[in-house]
């Protein structure tokens, strides 16, 4: 597979009679979830390490093909400097390692306060992770890593390590006027979007807007810039949030059917070939 879509989560109960059939219990939402979407970001394990039996339970409950892509935990990302976390890190892999095939590239988020004068404290911990072995790639928020030099260096850094870069779009929820519903993700920053890739894969974390019509023009651009990456050969993993978690499925599903009418050859969605799928919410 070359192209692989997903929610942030999957244990989300008001999925429940849209996504999950009515009366699905909350310990078969995995099961159902990955026979629906063929990844999931994995943001629990940012706020919380699962314990061995929880791993492997992941790993029974998920068809072939379905992988995680999950978050470095925050105890590991957000305590200032990097470096003196590379044990802890290296534990969290093994921890998962048990997930095998289902194991997708894991990603490490950096807080705003992370800055480019941390750029050697950052090449050592990249250099620590066993690359060649478990997939990583790397999302920023400080400001000065889209500016020059750092945008450079920074690029040139993940391209010679084989580091993945994630891309967080979050112009959807920053478009029009305000909304309360907005609130909670426009707390994520306002950073500009550089498409581009420093490895065979990306991640992409779309943040969606409640109103699937104000989606449409950043989804065109996506799956023109989709279309170029998967020619080219890169493995594209992309997530689709929404402030209204609700409505996250349903944008997922959206920007698939918009890849397959654009002629994109990818994966059919699992959802789409259920016998007796779930109604749909409304697109508009």
């Amino acid at each position: 597979m070359n192209f692989y879509i997903g929610c942030a989560v999957w244990a989300y109960k008001g999925w429940v009679g849209e996504l999950y059939p009515p009366g699905t219990r909350t310990t078969d939402f995995l099961h159902l979830y990955s026979r629906r979407f063929t990844t999931v970001e994995g943001n629990t394990t940012f706020y919380a390490v699962p314990n061995a039996e929880t791993v492997t339970r992941w790993t029974t409950e998920t068809p072939p093909g379905f992988e995680f892509c999950l978050k470095l935990p925050r105890d590991i990302t957000h305590q200032k400097l990097l470096q003196p976390h590379i044990p802890e890190a290296l534990a969290f892999l093994e921890r998962m390692r048990p997930l095998g095939k289902h194991l997708g590239p894991m990603f490490a988020q950096l807080p705003p306060s992370y800055s480019p004068a941390l750029l050697d404290d950052l090449t050592a911990f990249l250099e620590a992770w066993p690359r060649q072995d478990v997939p990583l790639a790397l999302e920023v928020r400080h400001g000065d890593w889209f500016q020059e030099p750092h945008l450079s260096n920074l690029t040139k850094l993940l391209e010679n390590l084989g580091v993945g870069r994630v891309l967080l779009d979050t112009r959807p929820v920053y478009t029009g006027e305000d909304d309360p519903q907005l609130a909670s993700e426009r707390r994520k920053p306002q950073l500009p979007v550089q498409f581009s890739v420093t490895a065979p894969f990306t991640l992409i974390r779309f943040i969606s807007h409640p109103q699937l019509s104000v989606n449409q023009p950043f989804m065109a651009e996506w799956v023109t810039q989709i279309q170029q990456w998967l020619q080219a050969g890169i493995k594209i993993y992309f997530f689709v949030h929404c402030p209204t978690e609700d409505m996250s499925p349903n944008n997922a599903r959206h920007f698939q059917n918009l890849l397959e009418q654009s002629g994109l050859e990818v994966p059919p969605l699992p959802w789409n070939n259920l016998n007796h799928p779930p109604n749909q919410l409304s697109l508009w």
